[in-house]
């Protein structure tokens, strides 16, 4: 199936229904007085994260959804049947932006959650709400009210813990392949990835992480050249973005450092979020170097580059050394979460003990004798 990471919908809720204007007219009850029903409610339309769903195809080929009018109230006290609500399943990670005024109505992050799209009309009162000890005849009645419409852009973020980034045939694919269940295409030639995946890490029984690989980036990309900055918004979600290296690359006059710095400049261009992220440099394909060419490589290479933080030395191809980076990267995962629960505990206490506490110089509480 082809990935679909951006679509652009109409969502139109249904009208209520009319209200009536009507009178009894049953034998032997010469003045049943009103009994003009309401009209019933338009159908609403909800937006439902689903995890099941990966891409937004489903909306590039259906553009307009409508919600059907309630009906119109009748006589005898008989309400209209109000239309039943459309559900948009959608896949988690979905960003929803009303396409008029660029205001993001939601942000859709988990299982099953739902969110009010387009609000149906409410129906119009008959005459049956009018009636007074000085109206005993109303004749009036109030129309349904219209629904909600809308023009939406639909932009798809991944939910991944890891985002991998590198130049074309840099071998993210194959490390990706060796650490998760993803199994994306493999080849000797760049821009084999063409669409963002996602691939299941397992540390153990218990313990697991998602990571990202989306196509290679090069110089120029910020600019339009080549496919990775059309998906760079998936690693927005990330926590972690690993640098993969090709360290040995064909082209003898290649630059591994010139460009790592232009990938790295790329980044900061599209988002100085983004390239602010915690950062490791993953350097691969060592597998096909020597003992001391290796090391000689690794050492001139961080040192070029100017690089202080983590550095990690693989061979995606023969997985050597990625089940020591995968653990490290879930021993970071966590650590992170396990601050971020804290800081929120801290939050929350702060804040109770700000609504506990009072003041007893405070105006607002005066001792009364």
């Amino acid at each position: 199936m082809k990935f679909i990471d951006e679509a652009r919908i109409e969502v139109i809720a249904g009208d209520g229904g009319n209200g009536v204007a009507s009178f009894c007219r049953e034998k032997f009850r010469p003045f049943g007085g009103p009994d003009g029903g309401d009209g019933g409610k338009g159908g609403s339309i909800y937006a439902v994260g689903d995890r099941n769903i990966n891409t937004l195809v489903d909306f590039r080929y259906s553009k307009l959804h409508k919600a059907k009018d309630g009906e119109n109230g009748r006589g005898a006290d008989c309400y209209g049947k109000g239309a039943d609500d459309i559900r948009l399943r959608m896949p988690v990670g979905t960003l929803i932006i009303d396409r008029n005024t660029d205001e993001v109505i939601a942000d859709i992050t988990e299982h099953g959650q739902e969110v009010l799209l387009a609000r149906g009309g409410e129906g119009g009162w008959g005459n049956i709400h009018f009636k007074s000890s000085t109206n005993r005849a109303p004749r009036q009645r109030s129309d349904g009210k219209e629904g909600e419409r809308r023009e939406l852009k639909l932009e798809l973020k991944v939910l991944a813990d890891v985002g991998l980034l590198g130049l074309p045939n840099a071998g993210k694919s194959t490390f990706i392949t060796a650490v998760s269940n993803a199994r994306p295409k493999i080849a000797d030639y760049p821009f084999t990835t063409l669409h963002p995946n996602l691939g299941m890490v397992r540390v153990s029984h218990e313990k697991s992480f998602v990571i990202a690989d989306i196509p290679g980036l090069i110089e120029g990309a910020a600019d339009g050249i080549g496919l990775g900055v059309q998906f760079l918004k998936h690693l927005q979600r990330t926590g972690l973005l690993l640098h993969i290296v090709d360290l040995a690359p064909f082209d003898e006059g290649a630059d591994p450092v010139k460009d790592a710095k232009a990938l790295i400049k790329e980044l900061q261009k599209y988002d100085e979020t983004l390239a602010d992220k915690p950062r490791w440099l993953v350097l691969n394909k060592l597998d096909v170097l020597s003992e001391e060419d290796r090391k000689k490589r690794v050492k001139d290479f961080v040192k070029r580059f100017g690089w202080k933080g983590p550095v990690f030395e693989i061979s995606a191809l023969n997985h050597e050394g990625c089940q020591a980076l995968v653990n490290d990267i879930y021993v970071h995962l966590e650590e992170k979460r396990t601050a971020e629960q804290r800081s929120q505990e801290t939050q929350m206490k702060e804040e109770a003990q700000g609504i506990l506490s009072i003041d007893p110089d405070d105006p607002r509480f005066k001792v009364i004798d």
